[in-house]
């Protein structure tokens, strides 16, 4: 397993400005559709479409485990048929984001856009702890979400579940 370090902040409003000013640089922008197919108090086990600009789509299965800044995370590449049939007859109605990839001072800052939920967040991945800890949050974000169960990916999720 690798360890994924990650802080995760709210987003008042996409930063259009600081894009136009060049003060970040976009990197990518795709959309995803992201299912859970299990999961507990601190693991879960979900699977992605990933749609890219060009409307090419790939398809990945991950694993995670914990709680907090530091998690485990195993993710590989599935095809779409292993996909399709993970999901066939499931019900199960897939989380919705756009993400935007941009680049700021050497780090990469992940923009997710909720589309079932009028919701914007911005998170930012480390490679250890100690870059994680002298990060200095940029004017443009809001308040650090920690531990904050109800911005979880898995528990928007859930609520969506429960909204059929």
């Amino acid at each position: 397993m690798s360890a994924e370090i990650e802080r995760k902040f709210l987003l008042p409003a996409f930063p259009a400005a600081e894009l136009d000013n060049k003060e970040i640089k976009l990197v990518s922008k795709q959309y995803i559709y992201q299912t859970y197919l299990a999961f507990s108090e601190d693991q879960e086990i979900r699977v992605r479409q990933l749609v890219d600009s060009s409307g090419e789509s790939h398809f990945t299965h991950t694993f995670k485990s914990g709680h907090g800044l530091v998690r485990e995370e195993i993710e590989y590449n599935i095809s779409e048929p292993v996909y399709k049939q993970l999901l066939e007859r499931t019900g199960l109605v897939p989380l919705e984001k756009i993400r935007t990839t941009v680049e700021y001072q050497g780090l990469h800052f992940e923009i997710d856009e909720y589309k079932q939920v009028d919701l914007a967040v911005v998170e930012v991945e480390f490679p250890d702890i100690e870059t994680a800890g002298r990060f200095t949050i940029p004017a443009w974000f809001g308040r650090e979400l920690g531990q904050e169960e109800e911005f979880r990916n898995k528990s928007m999720w859930v609520q969506l579940q429960t909204q059929k």
